[in-house]
């Protein structure tokens, strides 16, 4: 069985039954909505999944769905079902975020090439989110002093100029900058700028978010 389920959208029975059942004979799990407004209406409450979207459909078109899916958020891959001679169409959904797209009537090994390539992009995305959580783990070790002077070395910032901005000294500034780099377990700066990067090092947080609980203070 395959690790993500399949959403079909797509406003013809027939095609649902005939989709849906080649599908879920191939391994996968499908769970199947006969439009866009149905699927919108479920979709926070959906596991990480491949979109089959018909781009042609009444109350809601494909784009109109991808355009909702973007303000709402949803990070499911798309790939988009066309009628034949719907080619600029496609390209539409292509530019809006669709991986891909495939033509009625649909070939078994494409479509499933589609849905694979959908899967492939959903485990980067997933590798994406545990290192960014493996980052945030060790920053969050960090004191609200080690933060701020984290901070100045993602802005390329020196040890003067850091210090300068701050109220201490520059050797001040070299310890906490040891210490950062203990914690964080590097020995250069490049590996503490890949680990602060992917923390989101530099982003305006809430003062409760920031590590040690507390407003900085000086010291």
């Amino acid at each position: 069985m395959t690790e993500y389920p399949v959403y079909l959208v797509d406003d013809d029975d027939d095609v649902r039954r005939s989709v849906g059942f080649m599908l879920k004979t191939s391994g996968y799990t499908v769970e199947s909505f006969e439009n866009g407004t149905d699927f919108l209406k479920e979709s926070r409450m959906l596991d990480p999944g491949c979109v089959l979207l018909d781009i042609q459909m009444p109350e809601m078109t494909g784009l109109e769905v991808q355009e909702e899916m973007r303000q709402l958020g949803l990070p499911f891959p798309v790939v988009v079902m066309t009628g034949h001679g719907d080619i600029d169409v496609a390209v539409k959904a292509m530019k809006a975020g669709a991986i891909d797209f495939i033509e009625k009537p649909f070939a078994k090994e494409e479509m499933l090439g589609a849905i694979s390539e959908a899967f492939d992009r959903l485990d980067h995305n997933d590798a994406r989110r545990q290192h960014r959580a493996d980052a945030q783990v060790l920053i969050n070790a960090l004191t609200p002093r080690e933060y701020e002077v984290l901070e100045g070395l993602v802005k390329g910032h020196p040890n003067k100029t850091i210090g300068y901005d701050l109220g201490i000294s520059p050797r001040t500034v070299e310890i906490h900058r040891a210490n950062v780099m203990k914690k964080l377990d590097v020995s250069n700066l490049s590996d503490l700028l890949r680990i602060a990067f992917a923390a989101d090092v530099g982003e305006v947080r809430p003062i409760e978010q920031q590590p040690g609980g507390s407003e900085p203070g000086r010291t």
